[in-house]
């Protein structure tokens, strides 16, 4: 989320809307808890800045946030959604979460429209299933996790 566009907000909240809408699977968006606990620890306060100005107060926070999301992905997750872009390639966060679902065996996929020759072997290994777009995985989505349900 660091250095994507918008911290990846919007493929993050189509895809929550639209699993809700499609699949009635509950849905953990780390946009909106990261947002939710900030503004509980740091009201009115820029979380990037801090960075720059309160090095020691930043990484607590930082920890704070791992915590509550490797919890989130090895405890209560039954499957992590992966955009890859050149974005994903300057953080560590999303190296992160798909190592911490492949431990506990939650099935990744990966969204990326970059050729996989330049995608990290290790995020690849982490991969469970790779789409060339949201549409592709949507239709993986409903054939996996809605036929055969009761609704």
């Amino acid at each position: 989320m660091e250095y994507a566009k918008g911290e990846g907000v919007n493929w993050r909240r189509e895809m929550e809307l639209w699993i809700d809408a499609n699949l009635k699977h509950a849905v953990f968006n780390p946009n909106r808890e990261s947002e939710q606990f900030l503004a509980r620890r740091l009201p009115g306060m820029q979380f990037r800045d801090l960075k720059q100005r309160n090095l020691e107060q930043y990484t607590t926070l930082v920890r704070d946030l791992i915590d509550t999301d490797v919890h989130e992905i090895a405890e209560r997750s039954d499957y992590v959604i992966c955009y890859w872009d050149s974005s994903a390639q300057r953080g560590a966060g999303t190296t992160g979460e798909v190592t911490t679902a492949r431990f506990a065996r939650k099935p990744v996929y990966l969204v990326t429209e970059l050729d996989l020759q330049e995608i990290p072997g290790w995020i690849l290994g982490c991969a469970t299933k790779v789409f060339s777009s949201f549409d592709e995985l949507r239709t993986f989505l409903l054939r996996t996790y809605k036929e055969g349900s009761e609704d």
